[in-house]
């Protein structure tokens, strides 16, 4: 699916996770599954958020909040993975399209830099179940590269 670049391993990538987010993001244990650096292939990242009841509303749904969150987080890994090295930045927008609800599975984050820039930067990120691979939000993201 994917391969590391000598620049930017997955171990990097899951010490930014643990180094640079809040608490809280911690708190959702995300993994880092892949790094994406093949030539032809828009960079970026696949990361795992792992089913909690912590995270659902109702009938076990896991929660919109969290769903833009992890693919907010996983956008961050993909920029990073691009720029092959941590670089401060801050989300400027992020519009998230929720297809369907997921319940009781794992979430994939698939996220690709579509344009890393000096002082702005954009990504789009897929989600889906990880119990049946289909899709359940799509989202879209600008960046300011601090």
């Amino acid at each position: 699916m994917a391969e590391d670049s000598p620049a930017f391993s997955i171990e990097a990538a899951r010490r930014i996770l643990d180094d640079v987010f809040a608490p809280w993001i911690k708190e959702l244990a995300l993994s880092v599954e892949s790094i994406v650096l093949t030539e032809g292939q828009e960079p970026g990242a696949v990361l795992r958020l792992p089913f909690s009841e912590r995270l659902c509303r109702d009938n076990g749904v896991v929660c919109g909040q969290a769903l833009m969150a992890f693919a907010d987080t996983a956008m961050v890994i993909a920029m990073v993975a691009a720029n092959r090295g941590y670089r401060p930045m801050t989300t400027v927008d992020q519009t998230t399209h929720f297809m369907r609800a997921v319940a009781s599975s794992d979430v994939l984050a698939d996220a690709r830099v579509v344009r890393l820039g000096r002082t702005m930067s954009f990504g789009r990120v897929t989600l889906t179940s990880a119990a049946d691979a289909r899709p359940v939000a799509m989202v879209s993201s600008a960046f300011a590269m601090l």
